[in-house]
């Protein structure tokens, strides 16, 4: 496991409850070692395969900088769903580098997620940096070689992306978990993989009209990112460890919660957000006429007039900075930001709920009471 430094080994997981108080039942979290701890113990796991499997294979293609590509995307992240996934094993059992292992595969899932999401999206930047098929355009460039560059990028970043999702499932199957254990989490890894792809092809459609009801935009959220970042990964982990089923169960109630909370967070903050925050620029959601959870509800939410306003910015054939900016203000307008607040916090008190309903070991429970913050925060 981890140096506690004098203590020896130290506990992944907090000692007491630590966060009481906003919001009636929990407070605004302080930086807390033991996801430090689980951050650094996943990024650990992630470095010794990306370099004793990924660069090997990568040799093959002879593109020297898709191990600098991959290592940027397994170093740079928060790791919240291989967190997800070790608290569930931790709803049943004891602390495991096997399982953290296991956990930590899902960061391979998530690098495929995010490669192929930019591609779709033609977003530049990932984490503050260049997104995977603009690092491959540039070498493409840089060497002169024939064709398109934007072409190459493209299909280099889908490809890579590709063996992402080859690797998460080769590093989940080597981690050292028993074959029983296993067995109870390839049916739910099955569904979390065809649920983010089918959230994909939803949110491909929903791109397609101008605005998508609300209802439609909310499920492609639960599908193509809430539930792979928070419901998923918990039942996996809690599978794999035994949890009785009304354990899964309540955990999957958190997971779905506090998945979507999550979500729509994130179109807050691709909208109101800083690069700080969200690693790419601020705006970018609104600049693509992305029908985001916040443009839909600001559409609906807004009188006859406001709406005939976003209509026009939606449909325009250019956005200009002074559009982007508009665009903000009548969001603001609309009452959509008080409003997506609002279903964040009744998200956050149903998450709560449902993790009091079931006996979790108290550590475990004080971890998910954190993580319920941090996702629906995200402030800092």
């Amino acid at each position: 496991m981890l140096s506690g430094g004098e203590g020896g080994t130290r506990a992944l997981v907090p000692s007491h409850r630590h966060i009481r108080g906003r919001r009636g039942r929990i407070g605004t979290p302080v930086p807390i070692r033991w996801r430090d701890d689980i951050r650094g113990a996943v990024r650990s796991h992630l470095g010794e395969f990306v370099a004793g499997q990924c660069r090997d294979d990568l040799g093959a293609a002879k593109v020297d900088v898709a191990g600098e590509i991959l290592s940027g995307f397994v170093d740079g992240g928060k790791y919240v769903r291989s967190t997800f996934m070790y608290l569930g094993w931790m709803c049943g059992a004891q602390e495991d580098d096997a399982a953290l292992r296991a956990s930590a595969s899902l960061e391979l899932f998530h690098a495929f997620a995010l490669m192929q999401d930019d591609v779709m999206d033609e977003s530049t930047l990932r984490r503050g940096r260049p997104a995977a098929h603009v690092m491959f355009s540039r070498w493409h460039r840089d060497r002169a070689l024939t064709g398109a560059s934007a072409r190459f990028g493209e299909s280099a970043a889908v490809l890579l992306g590709d063996l992402c999702l080859v690797w998460a499932g080769k590093m989940l199957r080597e981690s050292g978990i028993g074959a029983d254990a296993l067995a109870r989490v390839w049916p739910r890894y099955d569904d979390m993989r065809i649920e983010l792809a089918i959230g994909q092809f939803a949110d491909l459609v929903n791109d397609a009209h101008a605005f998508p009801t609300l209802d439609e935009v909310l499920d492609v959220l639960r599908r193509k990112s809430g539930n792979y970042t928070v419901r998923r990964p918990l039942e996996i982990g809690s599978a794999m460890s035994g949890c009785p089923p009304e354990v899964v169960d309540a955990l999957g109630g958190y997971g779905a919660a506090i998945g979507e909370a999550f979500q729509l967070r994130d179109d807050m903050l691709g909208v109101f957000g800083s690069p700080t925050l969200t690693g790419k620029s601020v705006g970018t959601d609104l600049a693509a006429q992305k029908a985001t959870s916040v443009v839909v509800a600001a559409h609906q939410l807004a009188d006859a007039g406001l709406r005939g306003q976003l209509a026009e910015l939606m449909s325009a054939r250019e956005l200009s900075v002074a559009d982007t900016e508009r665009w903000r203000t009548l969001i603001t307008a609309s009452g959509a930001v008080q409003w997506i607040e609002q279903v964040i916090d009744e998200r956050l008190t149903h998450a709560l709920d449902c993790l009091g309903s079931v006996q979790i070991p108290e550590k475990t429970r004080a971890a998910l009471e954190d993580m319920a913050v941090l996702c629906t925060e995200r402030a800092a």
